[in-house]
């Protein structure tokens, strides 16, 4: 079983965790920016975690086998903080980079009118960079969240294809599978999602445009719960195509899409339908 976790912070987590993944089958991860627990309070503390995600966390990760990517914004938590607004000006220099393959977490956590302005604000500049957009959706009020996520993106005119709605749920994921955009799955230790329920949810919806991710960080969590959500998969009677599609190729198609995901030194098998090194811009 080969595994590409969409969504997790491995900035929050131990170099054990990095060797656990690998031997699990963890062999890429995208690590989105969040809110590290604590409340920033300069937008310098901002450019370091960014330049973190960009240069120690690769190398950090490169030595357990492990390939990393991030995704870069200002997330929903504080875009209700004015002393981190400023941090909207420094992302177009950020987005540029090589290793950035989407815009996120971006989206909603108390649905305050900061940000939905941050929220508009951050699709039009994934727009600008042609980039694909990671969206968090709120844990209160999650069915009026997520509508609420897909009006503002239906109104920013990107296209629904790249975008993800993450944190998703079975009250939620029918809306937007209906919109178009890409389903994504948190599978939780205590909250979210477990393994039962993601397999009753890719019983009835299918597996297309889905992503399942452990979105560990610093709470309660579990870097392994993709990897465990493939082998519940496959006890419930899902093939090993399923599996793979559900658990590498669909986050690849959808980090693809920035042509700057890079697999191509990842240790996957050949035959199994993907060549990381075709989506690399310019190459396929």
């Amino acid at each position: 079983m080969r595994v590409f976790d969409p969504h997790v912070h491995m900035s929050s987590r131990t170099t054990d965790d990095y060797r656990a993944m690998r031997a699990a089958g963890v062999l890429a991860v995208v690590e989105p920016a969040f809110w590290q627990g604590q409340p920033r309070t300069s937008v310098g503390s901002f450019v370091d975690y960014f330049d973190s995600l960009l240069g120690w966390e690769p190398f950090r990760a490169a030595q357990f086998g492990v390939r990393h990517h991030c995704a870069i914004a200002l997330n929903p938590k504080e875009a209700n903080d004015p002393r981190c607004l400023d941090v909207l000006d420094l992302l177009p220099r950020y987005l540029a980079k090589d290793g950035v393959v989407a815009v996120g977490e971006v989206g909603y956590d108390s649905m305050t009118p900061e940000e939905d302005r941050v929220f508009a604000a951050q699709l039009e500049l994934a727009v600008e960079a042609a980039l694909p957009v990671l969206v968090h959706t709120p844990h209160r009020d999650k069915a009026e969240g997520t509508k609420r996520t897909l009006d503002v993106v239906r109104e920013s005119g990107i296209a629904p294809d790249l975008v993800v709605v993450d944190h998703l749920n079975e009250l939620t994921v029918a809306m937007v599978a209906d919109s178009g955009c890409w389903m994504g799955f948190s599978i939780y230790p205590d909250t979210k999602m477990d393994e039962r329920r993601m397999v009753a949810v890719l019983r009835e919806h299918g597996t297309e445009r889905m992503l399942v991710n452990s979105a560990a960080d610093w709470g309660s969590s579990d870097p392994l719960k993709a990897v465990k959500t493939g082998h519940a998969m496959l006890t419930a009677g899902f093939t090993d195509d399923d599996v793979d599609r559900v658990l590498w190729r669909n986050p690849a198609e959808f980090y693809g899409k920035s042509g700057r995901l890079d697999l191509s030194e990842v240790d996957v098998d050949p035959n199994a339908g993907f060549q990381g090194s075709s989506v690399r811009r310019g190459q396929g």
